[in-house]
């Protein structure tokens, strides 16, 4: 049958209320009009829904069974309004976000604490991804947007914005202690064990195109899952290690591993956020988005 659905709504309304002006003053609409679209909808599905009285009109048997699908189905349409309106007003929802270790520490976490002191009715997903993962996952609508370091793999309809820059430092453990008053190169580097994230992530592929660049190859003695995991083995003496600046500097001030000069300058990297332009977001992802864009 191809029926016109408002029917069934000015259905509902007259069966609810048991009127038919009623339901014009509900719906805003005049009496005639509804009349009219009640024969519509009796003559369609070839039945006759409503006995109409000196009060009113009530329900026939075919009627009851229609109105006990037709009352159902409107609870749900109005539950799925309320529950729109209140992801638009940011009560309820929630956020699927795509972070590197460094990204999560360095920028991240203060805007996500900001964000759910003033929207703590969101629920906040955060997937501990590599860049890659990450970039992949955004890629296939598996999270609303992903905040990593660079370099990024991100291609249209993919688009990167760099949020904060950052440097990274070559530390060793106290038994390199020598190599602090020394100005170490790449090419010095390749004489002593080195520590570096795996070659899956980009951080080993962004040193690996420094080493190229001067004609050397990367090649760690131990290769670490996560960039947490550098400071320990660093620590503990397994080798030198390149790491950002800010995680790097409570250890070297309490002298448990020591900060060395590097002959070549190693460029700046960034935080940034790798989002899908042409795939729309809830409005709480939205306003995370912003936040953490203009802040």
């Amino acid at each position: 049958m191809n029926i016109n659905f408002e029917y069934y709504k000015i259905f509902y309304y007259v069966a609810k209320y048991g009127s038919l002006t009623k339901a014009a003053r509900v719906l805003g609409n005049s009496q005639p009009n509804i009349t009219r679209a009640m024969n519509c909808l009796e003559n369609e599905i070839h039945c006759t829904l409503f006995i109409r009285t000196n009060r009113g009109v009530r329900l026939t048997p075919e009627g009851e069974r229609l109105y006990a699908r037709v009352s159902a189905a409107m609870a749900q349409l109005q539950r799925a309004e309320e529950e729109l309106t209140e992801s638009t007003g940011l009560e309820h929802g929630s956020i699927s976000i795509g972070a590197s270790e460094t990204a999560l520490s360095i920028y991240l976490l203060e805007r996500l604490k900001i964000f759910h002191m003033t929207y703590p009715g969101i629920r906040l997903k955060i997937y501990n991804h590599s860049t890659p993962q990450a970039v992949d996952a955004v890629k296939n609508g598996e999270i609303d947007f992903a905040v990593v370091t660079t370099p990024t793999t991100a291609k249209p309809p993919l688009k990167e914005v760099k949020l904060q820059s950052f440097r990274e430092v070559l530390i060793g453990g106290k038994t390199f202690t020598a190599l602090s008053s020394q100005i170490l190169s790449l090419s010095e580097l390749q004489n002593y064990p080195l520590i570096c994230l795996g070659k899956e992530t980009m951080t080993y592929e962004f040193y690996h195109q420094i080493f190229l660049t001067h004609g050397l190859e990367l090649e760690p003695d131990t290769e670490a899952a996560t960039t947490d995991q550098i400071l320990p083995l660093v620590k503990s003496e397994l080798g030198l290690a390149f790491i950002p600046e800010f995680m790097a500097i409570p250890a070297i001030q309490s002298h448990e591993v020591i900060s060395i000069p590097l002959q070549e300058t190693i460029p700046c990297r960034h935080i940034c956020m790798v989002s899908d332009f042409q795939r729309p977001l809830s409005s709480a992802a939205k306003k995370l988005k912003d936040l953490i864009l203009q802040s």
